[in-house]
């Protein structure tokens, strides 16, 4: 089986156009959402992740941006960062791959919702985009990374709510593995800001209830979390076999060692399973594949959505998979800074774990107010550790419909 490495990645969100910018959001403790005023009056929920600067998208085709949705022009912009920063901006790519040797997954988890919305509403006035085809296939993002780099190895689109840019990068990663592709780029991409969509997750009841304070309406793991904050953003990764990498003299950022994916199968499609076997099963296996005891765990990127029920029930799988050394492994939500980027959210914190172990440093869960004695692990309360020696690190993401996927990452070293 192939070692495989990450030798690029991008993202977008609120926090920042690209990934160091994100990055150096989160040491700075920023908040990526904020309160918006103008909304229907059954939308309860205030605060969101907009981007609200014009999206840069200068580089692509006419033809390509006319039928993407904007989740999908996030998806490119992210992978435009990452392609770069694997290969250089001369899109030296195929210089060193064949275009059937490279593939793309890029997931998203309710794909250009806001497209469809918006355009059956204008079909009542005759007035749809003749796009709206494309503008509401969920691999439209997919198919538009693949055209616009010529990408014509293996390709897929998992839709997996909010565990969709862990198995994107989960399964671009097996594929390498197995040697049926060299190069994969991988990730996911959500936009879903428009009215409708939002009412549809706001009467869910699982957003944030907070009505006025930003820095109470995303508090993972604190007693007062009252639900998650929807955002948009997109994030890919590179991958590639580790030979590979090296024959081309790559700068490689980390490797991945472990993928899990069990599902609840639990009929409460919104609710984490009481039982925790889907959840302990993702992560026993991620760390059975990477061959690896809980105790050489040094970091855990957390899902962390602040919800009531999945901040508990997270931190009882942790407790069981992890036993007496879950209270000494610092555990942190980057969703307190960004929201829940939905499909992006494993891609984004997949780069955040990279960025941890390049700079060793543990990002803080800010905004933690109140100690719930139902999360007792160290969840790094408010303040960054840093100096941390990280060798082996994992990111979590679960989903609606009792999604669960998990990926264990490696410091790489060039000799090991």
């Amino acid at each position: 089986m192939n070692r495989v490495v990450i030798t690029g990645y991008g993202a977008i969100c609120a926090l920042g156009e690209n990934a160091q910018a994100i990055w150096q959001a989160v040491l700075n403790k920023q908040l990526g959402y904020a309160k918006i005023e103008d909304l229907p009056e059954n939308i309860n929920a205030r605060f969101f992740g907009k981007i609200n600067q014009p999206l840069k998208t200068g580089n692509f085709s006419k033809r390509i941006l006319k039928n993407t949705p904007r989740f999908a022009q996030l998806a490119l912009i992210a992978a435009q960062e990452a392609i770069d920063m694997a290969f250089g901006q001369d899109n030296s790519l195929q210089d060193y791959y064949s275009e059937s040797e490279c593939g793309v997954i890029a997931g998203t988890g309710w794909g250009g919702f806001d497209n469809t919305a918006a355009n059956y509403f204008a079909l009542q006035k005759g007035t749809p985009s003749i796009q709206s085809c494309f503008h509401t296939m969920p691999s439209i993002a997919t198919a538009a990374i693949a055209i616009n780099w010529n990408l014509k190895g293996y390709q897929s689109t998992p839709v997996a709510a909010c565990a969709t840019g862990n198995i994107a990068i989960g399964e671009a990663f097996e594929i390498i593995r197995s040697g049926r592709m060299k190069m994969m780029v991988a990730g996911g991409a959500e936009s879903t800001l428009d009215p409708f969509p939002m009412w549809s997750i706001d009467v869910l009841g699982a957003l944030s209830k907070e009505q006025d304070d930003p820095h109470k309406a995303c508090c993972p793991f604190s007693k007062d979390r009252s639900g998650f904050i929807l955002a948009e953003g997109g994030a890919m990764v590179c991958l590639e076999s580790r030979e590979q990498a090296l024959q081309r003299n790559a700068v490689i950022l980390g490797e991945i060692v472990g993928y899990g994916n069990h599902s609840d199968a639990y009929v409460n499609l919104t609710a984490p399973a009481p039982d925790l076997t889907g959840r302990i099963a993702t992560i026993n296996q991620a760390l059975n594949q990477a061959g690896l005891q809980p105790e050489q765990i040094d970091y855990i990127n957390a899902h962390g959505t602040s919800t009531p029920m999945n901040d508990r029930n997270e931190t009882d799988v942790l407790k069981q998979v992890f036993g007496d050394t879950a209270w000494h492994i610092p555990i942190s939500s980057t969703k307190s800074y960004t929201g829940h980027l939905i499909a992006a959210a494993g891609a984004i914190e997949t780069l955040f774990c990279i960025k941890s172990i390049q700079d060793k440093i543990v990002p803080a869960t800010i905004n933690y107010h109140t100690p719930d004695p139902q999360c007792d692990l160290n969840y790094v309360p408010n303040a960054h550790l840093y100096n941390q020696k990280l060798k082996h690190v994992i990111n979590v993401n679960y989903g609606f419909g009792g999604a669960n996927s998990c990926l264990v990452i490696k410091e790489h070293i060039h000799d090991d």
